[in-house]
């Protein structure tokens, strides 16, 4: 007789957990039911369905936007580093390093550029000097926001939008990035940029991201 003696690789950890959740609006209004989906740590997870699929709805549940339209998680859990996170505040869970990047950008049109990168650290504490260095990163993976720094938000084109809002998220310092629909209403050449930069991001800096896509021929090529 003789025992195998071979090791299984270690599973990553799962840092975010939602497990059987069910989503009403309006108290009656069932728009999700049994979702279940795990993202590792320093992973890049993509959720994938047509429009109306419930994927917005879904990252919304996760980063608890729902309120503001007067949804709610009725049934399951969901967990953050194994702790349950559905009665956290948005705030609270940017603090914890989970933000979401929402469909359409949603930049403040009337400030620059960089004053769009800059509301994404105002929950920070560790001063001036932090702040400036992440600002700095932030411009090395989007030169072309550098560029336009002084420039309205609200007179860049859509893929420069969308660049501002991944940094306004990056700014926050996250551990985990909800990306919703990042591809919505860009050519292709932005799109391959948009998710390339995603790629670098989780590999140098360990970013984990949640996708929710359409295209599943790009999500599933990086995710």
């Amino acid at each position: 007789m003789s025992a195998d003696t071979t090791l299984a690789e270690p599973q990553p950890e799962e840092i975010l957990q939602v497990n059987n959740i069910e989503v009403i609006y309006n108290h009656v209004i069932l728009v999700l039911k049994g979702v279940s989906l795990s993202v590792p740590k320093g992973g890049i997870t993509a959720l994938l369905g047509g429009n109306g699929a419930g994927k917005t709805t879904t990252l919304k549940a996760i980063s608890n936007l729902l309120h503001s339209e007067r949804g709610e998680v009725t049934k399951g859990a969901i967990l953050y580093h194994g702790e349950p996170i559905t009665e956290l505040n948005p705030a609270e869970l940017v603090r914890r390093g989970v933000i979401q990047v929402m469909e359409g950008r949603h930049c403040f049109g009337h400030l620059t550029v960089e004053e769009n990168l800059m509301t994404g650290a105002f929950t920070r504490r560790d001063g001036a000097r932090a702040v400036q260095r992440d600002l700095d990163m932030v411009y090395e993976y989007f030169p072309r926001l550098k560029e336009r720094r002084k420039s309205q938000a609200g007179y860049v084109s859509g893929g420069e939008q969308q660049m501002v809002a991944i940094g306004r998220a990056l700014m926050s310092r996250p551990e985990t990035i909800l990306l919703d629909e990042p591809s919505m209403g860009l050519a292709p050449q932005l799109v391959e940029e948009i998710f390339t930069i995603v790629k670098n991001l989780n590999e140098r800096e360990g970013v984990s991201f949640l996708l929710a896509e359409q295209n599943t021929n790009v999500a599933l090529k990086y995710a």
